[in-house]
């Protein structure tokens, strides 16, 4: 065999990527269990959130019209229910029981407190500070939440021309005649004459959850108008107690309870790292729960006053 016949040496042949290698490196399964974990969390927080708007607050609503209602009727029956903004000189007390409100065509039957915060309307309707008692001359109006906390005036629209109203406060029985709904850029009612007398009902228009602006239902005094106490002036009424304005005196618990769940959720993972899932849920569930409620029942307070 000569030179030329002799084959050419063999090339050495690449090695074999080790299975993997290449990949992207994977996140460590300590971190996708934490992950994990954390949005369960948080879906159980968001969860407690949407249970206390429809189902736990409507609750708290009915449980403080019952107690209002029950104190009330025992003023009124003493002669010691309010019939004024002022007593002694001074402001009623926010939450202070002032009327029973009566809307036959829906079905309300609402005890009307004094002040018209987003704290305040949770537990139900609230006069507005600076306008005459219901039954009085002028135009007295109250303010009621349409979605959430039990949604009093959530039908409001419903109420049609000769529709009746029925207020009991401290001087008796008024009725009122539904004059109209008014939405947004809706003309005014006219001026009242003296003597004359009038309630506007407040609430959320729009989406339930979502308010685009404010509904009115005007009605007018069709029995004889109780004499009235000194008013007060616009500048009386604080700024948490204006249309669409919710609670700033919520942020300081709610950032409290922010760090309290955030302790529980660590709490949580610890758990489930030394005992195991079950006895994390087990443990963790009614605590996450709680803490959630009452996580959203202070954010709640930041939302629309009328929502």
């Amino acid at each position: 065999m000569t030179a030329l016949d002799t084959p050419p040496p063999l090339e050495p042949s690449p090695a074999a990527p080790m299975p993997g290698l290449d990949d992207p490196p994977r996140p460590p399964r300590g971190v996708l269990q934490l992950i994990g974990q954390m949005l369960a969390i948080l879906g159980t927080v968001l969860l407690c959130f949407v249970v206390q708007l429809s189902l736990v607050g409507t609750a708290q609503h009915d449980r403080d019209q019952s107690t209002a209602y029950d104190d009330f009727r025992r003023e009124l029956a003493n002669g010691t229910a309010p019939v004024g903004a002022l007593v002694d000189g001074r402001l009623l007390d926010s939450g202070t029981s002032v009327a029973i409100l009566e809307i036959p065509r829906i079905g309300v039957r609402e005890v009307v407190a004094e002040g018209t915060s987003a704290r305040t309307l949770k537990s139900g309707p609230g006069h507005l500070r600076n306008t005459p008692m219901p039954g009085q001359a002028g135009t007295s109006v109250i303010y009621g939440r349409r979605a959430t906390y039990g949604g009093p005036f959530a039908l409001l629209d419903k109420l049609r021309s000769g529709d009746e109203i029925i207020v009991t406060t401290g001087q008796g029985e008024s009725r009122y005649v539904v004059q109209g709904v008014r939405r947004a850029n809706d003309k005014e009612r006219p001026a009242l004459q003296s003597g004359q007398g009038r309630l506007t009902l407040v609430t959320a228009d729009g989406s339930y959850y979502v308010p685009s602006d404010i509904l009115r239902v005007d009605a007018r005094l069709s029995s004889e108008a109780f004499d009235g106490n000194r008013r007060l002036p616009a500048f009386a009424v604080p700024d948490d107690e204006k249309a669409m304005v919710g609670d700033a005196s919520a942020l300081t618990p709610l950032a409290l309870w922010i760090l309290v769940l955030a302790a529980a959720a660590v709490a949580v993972v610890l758990i489930r790292h030394r005992l195991g899932r079950w006895h994390a849920w087990v443990i963790g569930a009614p605590v996450l729960g709680v803490v959630g409620l009452t996580l959203a029942d202070a954010t709640a307070g930041l939302l629309p006053n009328l929502m």
